[in-house]
């Protein structure tokens, strides 16, 4: 009796068992068709596109003109961060007093900051969350110290290693500028972007691996060490809009993270709001404004790292105030430092004159 129970019990959980993997294996290429489906959807256009009240529009953007889904996806590399994690990451609050104006767009606010309208390419990897730091911190040492560099993106994705995160296989965004506080970061010049073919042309594939971390200015002439520009703290803004307008208007652009949905891609002007399409996963850009469009509809305006052949010239408007997406939930910043700072003008003066051999 005991022994034809076992026998039952056994056939039960092979039937089982049989049934559970025939279900996965059955909804595994379900999965993988979704993948490899094209990220351009005419269906996706002309539901936005019909609907009067979606605030934007949307267009076969031809940045992603062969992009699966999947190699869309791989864009995404903006890691959440565990809450844990945060918990020892200041918050700052700003004075609810602060006066801020209706509209304000840092490019026109510090005109003298060239950085701050640069559009770049994060090419075949997904390194958004390097390039929204590094962006922000260039155009805060040209705010705070009157220094027009570019800062590079290749340093912090190749030498920050498993502490930011996996690379072009996406990282964390406060563990980036908390790299820029320890570490520093060198300049473009000294380092720059591994992937100069860039994702303008149709289709960027294959993905491309994280580069090497090497140490070495391509120029032989700069030490490494003296093109480090550092942070002086990493620190989070509140979600409350004022307290994020406070932040930009007061020390300048800043890096934010946001839940990216499929009609995202699509995206051509106005102010998005997600409308249809499936969850992909989390994008890292640069915030650098806000406004009310003529529709009276509040937004933020974001420079993106998709090349000016996306969107509104490479720039996008997104609700503001309702938390839309989670912009609102991960805004990270970091004031610019003084450190190396001498040394850096002493060599760039050096450079500029023709004098000498920085490497020597």
């Amino acid at each position: 009796m005991q022994m034809a129970t076992s026998l039952g019990v056994f056939t039960l959980l092979l039937f089982l068992g049989t049934s559970f993997h025939s279900q996965v294996i059955a909804a595994a290429p379900d999965s993988k068709l979704k993948l490899n489906s094209m990220i351009l959807q005419e269906s996706i256009i002309k539901k936005i596109n019909g609907n009067p009240s979606a605030g934007w529009k949307a267009a076969m953007n031809p940045k992603f003109s062969n992009y699966t889904v999947g190699q869309f996806k791989y864009l995404l590399g903006a890691k959440p961060t565990p809450k844990k994690e945060l918990r020892g990451v200041p918050v700052i609050g700003r004075l609810k007093s602060l006066k801020l104006p209706k509209e304000f767009d840092a490019r026109k606010a510090w005109p003298q900051c060239s950085t701050i309208g640069r559009i770049l390419d994060q090419g075949h990897c997904g390194s958004c969350w390097a390039f929204g730091a590094v962006e922000s911190l260039s155009d805060r040492f040209c705010i705070h110290f009157g220094l027009n560099i570019s800062l590079s993106v290749n340093d912090l994705l190749a030498c920050c290693g498993f502490m930011c995160g996996d690379g072009c296989d996406g990282g964390y965004t406060i563990y980036a500028w908390r790299y820029f506080v320890n570490h520093g970061v060198v300049t473009e010049e000294c380092d720059p972007y591994f992937d100069d073919i860039g994702c303008s042309h149709p289709g960027c594939t294959p993905e491309f691996p994280t580069p090497k971390c090497v140490r070495k200015c391509i120029d032989k002439n700069q030490l490494w060490s003296q093109s480090k520009h550092y942070g002086v703290n990493a620190y989070r803004t509140s979600s409350d809009p004022h307290d994020i307008m406070a932040e930009v208007y007061k020390n300048g652009p800043v890096e934010v993270d946001f839940t990216v949905y499929e009609d995202f891609a699509h995206y051509r002007s106005g102010v998005y709001k997600h409308i249809t399409g499936d969850v992909l996963g989390g994008h890292a850009v640069k915030l650098i404004g806000w406004g009310t469009s003529d529709d009276g509809e509040d937004y933020w305006l974001l420079a993106n790292q998709w090349n000016r052949g996306w969107g509104d010239d490479g720039y996008f408007k997104i609700k503001r105030g309702t938390n839309e997406c989670d912009i609102e939930e991960n805004v990270i910043a970091g004031l610019p430092s003084a450190r190396n700072l001498d040394l850096v003008r002493q060599v760039a003066a050096v450079d500029a004159l023709g004098f000498g051999d920085a490497s020597a």
